[in-house]
């Protein structure tokens, strides 16, 4: 049986709640996205909550390789070894840490453009990004590629957001993980925050694309479940 679990997870006082997902069937557990570092035991916590034993998990699918996105990918395969690791074959060199992370590349930029006194924040950021687990990544994804446990999985190139942004179309149900390339603001389907978007147009390009697919539900990592006028609310985010 296949089922699809979306997991409410906050650290209270620190940051904002983050949506991951939970697919699974009779012989696969997926987790899409895997939190900030030191996330395992909430993830965990949060699981037992919902009735799913985490450690049936199969695989890690890495929309991409933010540190709210994969930070806790190196805790997740120290307690879990078995588990597979599967990112877009644009995102592999980042989260293996084969290449330096684009956002610490970005952040050591604004880094230099600073005052003194905004500096030591910036640092600690830095010094945060820098400290992210590197993990190899097993299985590298191109757009289309389709997988047929947890209802059929298709991988949908969205760049903008990072240049090797994916989405995960879950057929059966007509469910879009859409990882960062759209967010959840006050009720709205909304692009991603311009500031962390390296390629707004290449963004709106990625929605755009969305139309092609009969969505019924839209799962944001910052934001949660979107169902309202769907087609509608895509069109909208293009034409900004």
């Amino acid at each position: 049986m296949n089922k699809l679990t979306v997991l409410e997870i906050n650290l209270t006082g620190s940051i904002n709640t983050i949506f991951p997902v939970i697919l699974s069937d009779d012989k696969e557990m997926v987790l899409v996205d895997c939190g900030y570092p030191n996330f395992l035991n909430l993830i965990e916590n949060t699981t037992k909550g919902n009735e799913i034993d985490i450690s049936n998990l199969t695989k890690i699918i890495i929309t991409h390789h933010d540190f709210d996105h994969m930070g806790s990918l190196g805790e997740f395969k120290r307690k879990y070894p078995n588990i597979k690791i599967f990112s877009s074959i644009d995102e592999e060199k980042y989260v293996s840490g084969k290449e330096k992370s684009l956002r610490l590349q970005q952040a050591e930029k604004i880094y230099k453009t600073l005052s003194e006194h905004e500096k030591k924040g910036a640092r600690d950021f830095q010094r945060m990004l820098e400290s992210i687990e590197n993990v190899p990544v097993d299985v590298v994804l191109k757009d289309k590629d389709f997988f047929s446990f947890c209802g059929g999985i298709e991988i949908i190139s969205t760049p903008g957001h990072m240049p090797g942004h994916i989405s995960v179309y879950i057929k059966d149900s007509k469910t879009l993980i859409a990882g960062d390339a759209m967010v959840i603001e006050d009720g709205k389907l909304s692009i991603a925050n311009p500031q962390y978007t390296l390629d707004i147009d290449e963004a709106k390009k990625s929605i755009s694309k969305l139309l092609n697919y009969k969505i019924d539900r839209i799962i944001c990592y910052h934001g949660g479940v979107y169902t309202k006028n769907i087609k509608e609310s895509l069109g909208n985010i293009c034409c900004l």
